[in-house]
């Protein structure tokens, strides 16, 4: 004799297993997948500051979506932000991109050095996986003819042209007191691609670049680089580094008293809160062309409050990473799906609003943005100051800047 075995169903549970058996929408309250995004940053090896700085702001962003009740467009779908650790190598950012992967991310952002965000992006395009470029500033990473690759900011050749372009002005209205200048940078693709580019735009502002002086990550000391800066006397030194190097070099120059019209720098990964405030005479006069907040804007306002409150500093690499999310959520609303076909096309179409940095319209073209800009920043007085454009200013500039007593 068989015995039959009771299943309790109840009437909500039955009537959306029949919807989903008829193919008809689920009932109001059903949950919808999350989206998965992969974040990949280094938060560990020689620029781990700069991939926790990224990191923190990404996952604030994630955040904002959610509380803002998710992907509207995909039933108010939360983002799931699935963490990577880089280690600040090429080979691990790979690595994680196929971890990723394999846990079904729609979306990859990351990863702040260029050389692992080129590598892992054409990891995730195997997958065709959109792969939204938060900090690396290699245009190698945007003239692959990969389709999966966005970048919001702009790249070392539009900063450079930005950062000529405001160093000829600025000269130019206090009398041409530059002349010359020593390149310094770091030897890997992010330095040496921007060198190059510098030594070969300075000439047309009126400025020799005298030398390029490379240098390895790590280096500890730039005791010999200085000495070989004075015996050049060089009216500028430009710079072109990640954090560490970057200051280093600048607490030398300061501390031989190597006088100088200006310290000038170009993606100078060194430039930034931390920097101005633990080493407020060093950075003093210092000048960047780089990424910025809008000093005028309301809601980067609040969140450079937000930040600071958790202790932590409103540094680059947080409000490019955390804009690079809502870039994502909002194409996400725009594709109605996370399909990575419709994701990628809806970003290739993406008209967003980067209301947090001095952009124009955001218009991708093969993967950049031609909307973003650098801005000029100055430390004065133990902060960073907006000098270019003119439009975001905060503060004059001050060059030339005083020599040594």
């Amino acid at each position: 004799m068989s015995r039959s075995r009771k299943v309790s169903v109840s009437r909500r549970s039955f009537i959306a297993g029949t919807a989903a058996a008829l193919g008809l929408p689920a009932i109001a309250g059903a949950q919808p997948a999350a989206v998965k995004v992969g974040i990949i940053h280094p938060v560990t090896g020689f620029v781990a500051y700069n991939g926790q700085q990224g990191r923190l702001g990404a996952t604030m962003a994630v955040e904002d979506v959610n509380k803002a009740g998710g992907i509207k467009a995909m039933g108010g779908a939360r983002l799931e932000a699935l963490l990577g650790d880089s280690q600040s190598k090429v080979e691990v950012g790979v690595s994680e991109v196929e971890k990723m992967n394999e846990a079904g991310v729609a979306a990859y952002i990351g990863c702040f050095q260029s050389p692992v965000g080129i590598a892992a992006s054409q990891a995730a395009a195997k997958y065709n996986t959109p792969f939204l470029i938060d900090v690396g500033a290699s245009d190698l990473l945007v003239t692959r003819g990969l389709k999966n690759v966005f970048r919001l900011k702009p790249g070392f050749g539009a900063c450079v042209d930005q950062g000529i372009a405001a160093l000829g002005a600025l000269n130019e209205a206090a009398g041409k007191p530059a002349r010359s200048a020593v390149i310094v940078h770091e030897s890997g693709e992010f330095g040496t691609g921007t060198a190059k580019l510098l030594a070969g735009k300075l000439p047309s502002v009126g400025i020799e670049a005298k030398e390029l002086i490379g240098h390895d990550n790590p280096t500890r000391n730039f005791d010999n680089v200085a000495l070989r800066i004075r015996s050049m006397a060089p009216d500028l030194v430009i710079m072109s580094n990640y954090q560490n190097e970057y200051v280093l070099l600048a607490r030398t120059l300061h501390q031989q008293k190597v006088n100088l019209a200006g310290l000038f720098s170009v993606l100078g990964g060194g430039f930034n809160y931390k920097f101005v405030k633990e080493l407020p005479d060093v950075a003093q006069y210092m000048m960047d062309t780089n990424h910025w907040f809008n000093p005028k804007s309301e809601k980067a306002q609040a969140l450079k409050k937000r930040v600071e409150a958790g202790g932590a500093l409103f540094t680059f690499e947080v409000y490019l990473a955390y804009s690079t999310v809502m870039l994502l959520a909002d194409a996400l609303e725009h594709a109605g799906s996370a399909d990575k076909a419709k994701l990628t096309t809806a970003l290739e179409a993406s008209t967003f609003k980067a209301e947090l940095l001095p952009y124009g319209p955001t218009k991708f073209v093969n993967g950049q943005n031609q909307g973003g800009r650098a801005a000029v920043m100055q430390a004065l007085k133990g902060d960073i100051e907006v000098i270019a454009p003119p439009e975001f200013a905060s503060a004059k500039a001050v060059f030339p800047k005083p020599k040594f007593g």
